[in-house]
Formats: C-alpha cells, structure tokens, sequence
C-alpha cells in the first residue's frame, strides 16, 4: 500500500513537543503525512466544524486553554456557545488544541502523541519521544 492510498494530514504546531512527536512518530512508521502548519495556514469555520464533527469532539473540546488568549477573550465561562468559539478559533488559530490527524480510519486530536497509532495502519518498530519516554508499541 501506497502513500497515496493511505493519505495522512497532520494539523501541526512546530513549538508543541507533543505535536512534533506525533509528526516523527507517523514518519517513523513510513509514512510521508502532509503537515498543515495551521498557525500560519489557519483554519475556516467549515473546516474546524468538519475536523471537529469527524472526531466527535465538541468544539469546547478542541479549544486549547494553556499558552492561548482563550481566558482574556472570555471563552472560558459558563454558556459560551459554539458559534462564538468557531468565530474566535477562525480569528485566533492558536485556540485549537494539537495535533489532530486525518487518515482513512478515522479524525482524532492526538493527545498525548500515541493516540495517532490507532490511526494507522502499520507502527513503527520502535519508538522514543523527545523527552526520552519510551512508547510502547
């Protein structure tokens, strides 16, 4: 099986230890994934509805709290609709969590990093993050 006919696209932030190690962790099972650098690419409404629907994930579940404005733009209170986090998620793409990855069997928010071999279909052989833990594989 071909790259092509297992595609995989990593929705990555290169300053997220846990993004990265998800990254090396889809190469070093061989595969070539696409990396969207959503920082710089950011996100559209249909696209965060879409990724987030795909995952069953709320898009409360999405936000990323640590390191955003999440806090300072209110988004942290109670009754907070979703309509008013898609907004602020489109204007300040820091405020989705990473990574989420795309593969055929499925759309997940990869963390911690292992979560992306249950959408794979092959592992690496072996596998040692960044900051030296060893994953089991």
């Amino acid at each position: 099986m071909s790259d092509a006919d297992f595609p995989i696209v990593i929705f990555h932030n290169p300053a997220c230890g846990t993004s990265r190690n998800t990254v090396a962790m889809v190469r070093a099972a061989g595969y070539a994934p696409q990396v969207v650098e959503y920082l710089q690419a950011g996100w559209t409404r249909d696209q965060l509805r879409d990724l987030a629907d795909r995952a069953g994930l709320t898009l409360r579940q999405l936000l990323r709290e640590k390191g955003t404005p999440a806090d300072e733009l209110g988004l942290l209170a109670e009754g907070v609709d979703e309509a008013r986090l898609l907004d602020a998620m489109v204007e300040h793409p820091i405020l989705v969590n990473r990574p989420i990855v795309v593969t055929p069997k499925g759309v997940k928010l990869c963390r911690p990093s292992e979560e992306v071999l249950d959408l794979l279909d092959r592992r690496p052989e072996s596998f040692t993050k960044e900051d030296g833990e060893v994953v089991k594989l």
